[in-house]
């Protein structure tokens, strides 16, 4: 089994994306990992070596403007992460599907699953409303239907500032995760109107295209926290029926977390996040035979 491996590829704007792989040769699929605004894809290392050890590779790339993509990008200056640079979001939406294809060029005989959380959750659906037949699986976590009454676009923080001072308190229950994240270099405020601006911003919204089962009926998983301040349980809810009534997909599954916030596998009860999604993934991703 291999360790973290660190790449990069230069995007049609000239803007080098930084990725990391947790790659095997015997992978059951390939599970390429999207990370949320603020972040970056380190943060997933954990959750990336749960997966290795259960038999799926993992590739994960820093977003324009975001972690070592950004650092680079913006000549080190960390006030300007989350700028998303030239091309915009479109520029940021084509990176994270060239890396799908680097992935499937790598693992050409594995499936290749599409696992987005937040904001990377909202490009997921982008990239599955274009072109369905291009992934196997899709897991969705900490998301939201794309519209502006079902998405929260306002303080995250708000309903959780009473239990610290880090602005970081909506993303987990656990006070290791939230000081982390507070301490963490590579992380800042999730504002996407002030960061993307008014154009970009608009392009994060959209409902699931009808039809999309005809094209693949590709199955779905949403992972979500009961208080979540982003979208949250109803949102979810709204989202699932799309997915079933306006696309025709017949296999989709969401799990709310009880008392679960932003970050379900960042959360207190992640064994049991991590355990969900291990499951789902050997039930809908067959083995590789031979």
């Amino acid at each position: 089994m291999d360790i973290r491996r660190d790449d990069s590829f230069v995007d049609a704007h000239g803007v080098r994306i930084h990725y990391s792989t947790w790659d095997r040769q015997d992978a059951r699929a390939v599970v390429q990992l999207v990370h949320g605004l603020g972040e970056h894809s380190l943060r997933y290392a954990r959750l990336a070596e749960a997966l290795l050890a259960a038999g799926y590779s993992v590739w994960a790339d820093d977003h324009r403007g975001h972690g070592r993509t950004g650092m680079e990008q913006h000549g080190g200056d960390r006030s300007r992460l989350g700028r998303l640079g030239p091309g915009g979001h479109r520029a940021t939406v084509d990176a994270v599907r060239e890396l799908g294809r680097r992935a499937r060029a790598a693992h050409p005989d594995v499936p290749l699953v599409l696992l987005g959380h937040s904001w990377g959750s909202l490009i997921a659906q982008i990239l599955l409303n274009e072109h369905p037949a291009a992934v196997d699986a899709v897991v969705l976590s900490g998301t939201a239907l794309r519209t502006p009454f079902d998405m929260n676009g306002g303080d995250l923080n708000r309903r959780h500032a009473s239990t610290g001072s880090t602005e970081y308190e909506w993303l987990s229950r656990d006070p290791a995760i939230v000081a982390a994240a507070a301490a963490d270099p590579l992380m800042f405020a999730a504002k996407a109107l002030k960061l993307f601006g008014l154009p970009d911003t608009l392009r994060l919204l959209g409902r699931p295209r009808r039809g999309l089962a005809r094209e693949r009926d590709v199955p779905i998983l949403m992972l979500v926290g009961s208080d979540d301040s982003f979208g949250g349980e109803a949102s979810v809810a709204k989202l699932a029926r799309d997915y079933v009534e306006r696309s025709g997909f017949r296999d989709v599954t969401a799990i709310v977390y009880e008392g679960a916030r932003h970050e379900v596998f960042n959360e207190t009860n992640r064994g049991e996040v991590v355990a969900d999604l291990i499951t789902w993934l050997d039930e809908h991703v067959p083995v590789r035979e031979g």
